[in-house]
């Protein structure tokens, strides 16, 4: 079953509750997908015109969304993820009902208020009162119920006497709150938001939020897509991350941010400096021959970590270790070699030498990070090998930075 409402860019979905079970979430998408056509060759629009109207289909398509199913409960908040043009907004103009899915099924029960592109639909001669009467009716709001609304959204727009002015004469952030303000006088059922905490003043942005939370707290029904993984793990309880139209990862909100933070850490380390992190990368004489993490590469903030391994010399003298932590990125964290404590690795065999390292109450945040070892000549001064894994701290930390103080807030 879809739903489809008129392509506004503040809009409702119709309302289909009568029909809905008790039980049943407000939005449930199952295997949705949306193709456009694609006009690729010379003479391509009439020939796309031409098999539409035979009922074939375009020849060639862009799938924007492929096979995406989640549901939504009353009272739930869902974050969506994924880098442009992954199908964030086509995903969105779904739900609204501005456009209908290619294929797939989607089932909504309850007033969707869609907060997409805030004043696109306000006509420019009108003034902003006039244009909350206008966009108020068009969102089907009865004329009493306009009039309760009224200063209500004059309160929450707070642009003074420009309230009086044509809407050609705002700015684009005035523009943004009057939107923002007839949109959420309505209180829809379910909420969806594209990137609206992240135009208007501070201010604004500010009073956004704060009606979110309060909206959350009564019960309101959230579909948050944003890029600031902040905003998702404050508001969203759940999040999806879209990857080239596909659902890369569902789940809790903050399982999904990390990894998806971590994924772009790594693809930038990448474009600075490729490194497998299988392989030994075996420069000189002098080198790493395993390296192990204990209790294991994914580990909860806080927990006891050991770093433990094999160097082979080849003169049979002992060696220097550096361990360091990395970001995924490959930005420095820490660093620490045994000539800096005095220590040595142990022999455990011929021209083979032991190391550990214990690391109580790793302080590092949630988050994706390497742990290098390498392997030094005796004096410490030249580099020959090093080898690194990956450890994955787990948390639900909002904290920023790398690495969690010590900390106590007390009175001024």
């Amino acid at each position: 079953m879809s739903t489809i409402s008129s392509p506004l860019a503040i809009g409702t979905a119709p309302q289909n509750d009568a029909a809905a079970p008790a039980a049943a979430p407000l939005l449930a998408l199952e295997q949705v997908s949306k193709d456009y056509a694609k006009i690729d060759r010379r003479g391509g629009q009439l020939r796309l015109v031409w098999n539409l109207l035979r009922g074939r289909g375009a020849a060639h398509v862009y799938r924007a969304l492929d096979d995406v199913s989640f549901t939504l409960a009353r009272g739930e908040s869902l974050g969506i993820v994924g880098e442009n043009g992954a199908g964030k907004s086509t995903l969105l103009k779904i739900v609204a009902g501005v456009m209908p899915p290619t294929r797939g099924r989607i089932a909504v029960h309850g007033r969707v208020g869609a907060l997409l592109e805030l004043g696109s639909g306000f006509h420019p001669e009108y003034t902003g009162l006039a244009n909350i009467d206008l966009a108020a009716a068009l969102l089907g709001l009865p004329p009493a119920e306009i009039d309760d609304k009224r200063e209500e959204i004059i309160a929450f727009a707070d642009i003074g006497e420009h309230i009086h002015d044509p809407i050609k004469h705002y700015s684009s952030g005035m523009v943004v709150r009057l939107g923002f303000a007839v949109a959420t006088a309505l209180k829809p059922q379910i909420l969806i938001t594209d990137e609206v905490l992240a135009v208007g003043d501070e201010s604004f942005q500010k009073k956004c939020i704060a009606w979110i939370e309060n909206y959350l707290a009564e019960g309101g029904t959230l579909l948050l897509c944003s890029h600031s993984m902040y905003h998702i793990q404050k508001l969203c309880r759940h999040a999806l991350w879209l990857r080239q139209g596909r659902v890369e990862r569902y789940g809790d909100a903050m399982d999904v941010t990390q990894a998806y933070l971590a994924f772009h850490e790594e693809k930038s380390a990448r474009a600075k400096a490729p490194i497998d992190a299988r392989v030994a990368v075996s420069t000189g004489v002098y080198s790493v021959q395993s390296l192990d993490l204990a209790p294991g590469d994914v580990v909860p903030q806080g927990a006891d970590v050991t770093v433990a391994g094999e160097v082979y010399s080849p003169d049979d003298r002992v060696p220097v270790i550096l361990v360091g932590v990395v970001r995924a990125d490959g930005t420095p964290v820490y660093g620490v070699a045994t000539d800096m404590d005095r220590v040595a690795p142990r022999r455990v065999a011929a021209h083979r030498f032991a190391f550990t390292l214990s690391l109580p109450a790793l302080p590092l945040l949630p988050g994706k990070y390497f742990i290098r070892a390498h392997a030094l000549d005796p004096e410490g001064v030249r580099l020959f090998d090093h080898v690194e894994r990956p450890l994955v701290v787990t948390g639900d930390s909002r904290e920023m930075g790398f690495v969690r103080l010590p900390h106590r807030w007390g009175p001024p």
